[in-house]
């Protein structure tokens, strides 16, 4: 079994074990929660680690940008990386694509690597990285700040990493049932993945803010429910999906909503700032879309359609790479 771990074994194997109290951390380990804040005195750090394991030949881009945007959609500007790389040999060809890569990423956000760890594992069989990402502001959003009555926000659209990625890993598949500009289309979206332009532009009127990573909008949804406390509604219908998603999704038979996210941003914002919300974030040259509401409730989760979901789905790409 790959991908996450569910609520329970997380609530018991980890999120509880947090070494020594400090007061200065305002946000520690908490469900839904992507990043760390720790009190500075006059501003806020926030902090991110997130490990890359299956992406192939992008692998040094996506990781920044999947550390970077945590940060982002914490409110704070994407500063600092640490880099750990683990390698399966000792081609040193590998080592120099994957750290090229992340120069490149990390340039572009203006984002400094300021240090990691680089080794051969034989423990691994393929490159695995781990990045941490950190940033300063002065308005911490949570993942778990809804508030009943905001109003639900997406931008870009569904499924924007994960067509990528059936792009690249299924091509062979999908070019006996998608045509070849539709593919070529889809593969491009791997440079879309960066949520730092909407997330800084949100960030002064959102109540939370959430990166939908693996389990795809979705799980970004439920996690962001369950961290708040609140109930979900949202309509499929009201959630934009590309028509390159919506093709290649149906041909490999998954859900544009359950697959990996990256690219998107869920954030809440009270419902008499929703025009301004959008307008903010098409001023960067970003799409969005209101698709939901929220309200209060003693069993969060996520309503989709009448359907109420309260635990967040295992990634629909799992079963086609296993």
């Amino acid at each position: 079994m790959v991908g996450k771990l569910d609520a329970d074994a997380l609530a018991r194997l980890v999120l509880g074990r947090t070494g020594a109290d400090d007061p200065a951390v305002l946000q520690g380990p908490a469900y839904g929660e992507d990043t760390a804040a720790i009190d500075l005195g006059e501003t806020t750090l926030v902090v991110n680690s997130d490990p890359i394991t299956f992406a192939g030949d992008g692998i040094g881009t996506l990781g920044v940008h999947v550390a970077c945007n945590d940060v982002a959609a914490s409110g704070a500007r994407p500063r600092w990386l640490t880099n750990v790389c683990l390698l399966p040999d000792a081609d040193p060809e590998t080592l120099d694509a994957i750290t090229a890569a992340v120069d490149d990423a990390a340039a572009a956000l203006e984002v400094s690597v300021v240090g990691g760890h680089a080794e051969h594992a034989p423990g691994v069989d393929h490159p695995v990285l781990s990045l941490t990402c950190m940033g300063v502001t002065d308005r911490y959003v949570p993942t778990g700040g809804a508030q009943p009555g905001d109003a639900v926000l997406l931008t870009k659209a569904a499924g924007i990493e994960g067509t990528a990625v059936l792009a690249a890993d299924f091509g062979a598949e999908l070019g006996e049932a998608v045509d070849r500009a539709t593919l070529d289309a889809a593969r491009v979206f791997a440079d879309e993945v960066s949520v730092v332009p909407e997330a800084t532009a949100l960030a002064p009127l959102a109540t939370a803010m959430h990166d939908p990573t693996e389990g795809g909008v979705l799980t970004g949804l439920v996690e962001l429910a369950l961290a708040s406390g609140v109930a979900v509604d949202v309509e499929r219908e009201a959630i934009p999906v590309r028509p390159e998603t919506a093709e290649v999704c149906a041909a490999m038979g998954v859900d544009p909503l359950r697959v990996f996210g990256s690219g998107a941003l869920v954030a809440t914002v009270p419902a008499d700032d929703v025009d301004d919300a959008l307008d903010a974030i098409r001023e960067r040259g970003v799409a969005g879309a209101a698709i939901g509401e929220v309200r209060a409730s003693d069993a969060p989760g996520v309503t989709l359609d009448g359907e109420t979901i309260r635990e967040a789905p295992r990634d629909d790409l799992y079963r086609l790479w296993e």
